[in-house]
């Protein structure tokens, strides 16, 4: 009876160690997903402050060939023909 009694203790105690144990696999989850959403939140922050602290970007100049063409389109003649 000793042995039988000594078997179930045991039994006993590995499922009290997989229950109180973190899933590994849990814990990469967290991480992984806390590193990710720390990098997005950083990503908005980021764009955030540059929308007001950067200048906007200026616009190339439009050459004077692409001028000309537009305005044949409309069908308004170019100054000089």
């Amino acid at each position: 009876m000793d042995f039988e009694n000594h078997d179930n203790v045991q039994k006993n105690m590995a499922k009290d160690v997989e229950v109180k144990g973190f899933n590994p696999g849990l814990i990469v989850l967290i991480v992984v997903g806390g590193l990710l959403l720390t990098f997005l939140i950083g990503n908005y922050l980021l764009y955030m402050y540059a929308q007001k602290a950067l200048p906007p970007k200026k616009k190339k100049p439009v050459s004077k060939k692409k001028m000309k063409k537009e305005r044949l389109k409309q069908g308004v003649s170019a100054p000089g023909e």
